[in-house]
């Protein structure tokens, strides 16, 4: 496994940590350790978003890169970095 399918990998990890925490956090708003946790796991899942941007290009049209053209020089899904 490469290194950008690790990055991606974790970060999609954080992603679906932090939308489950909040979906939690919908019916039991006042959970202080939810909240506290969800708010390191965001820290932790941009610290790593921006890890992946600055080596790879950006993730979204938003990206933190500054350009916002950048992304169409990143490799496209069908475009493996690997040969089979």
């Amino acid at each position: 496994m490469t290194e950008r399918e690790i990055l991606t990998k974790k970060l999609s990890s954080y992603q679906f940590a932090v939308a489950d925490m909040r979906l939690y956090l919908d019916t039991h708003p006042n959970d202080s350790e939810t909240i506290k946790k969800m708010n390191e796991y965001t820290e932790k899942m941009n610290a790593l978003k921006k890890t992946y941007e600055e080596k790879y290009g950006p993730l979204t049209k938003g990206g933190t890169t500054g350009s916002k053209w950048k992304w169409i020089n990143s490799p496209w899904p069908w475009e493996s970095e690997e040969v089979d």
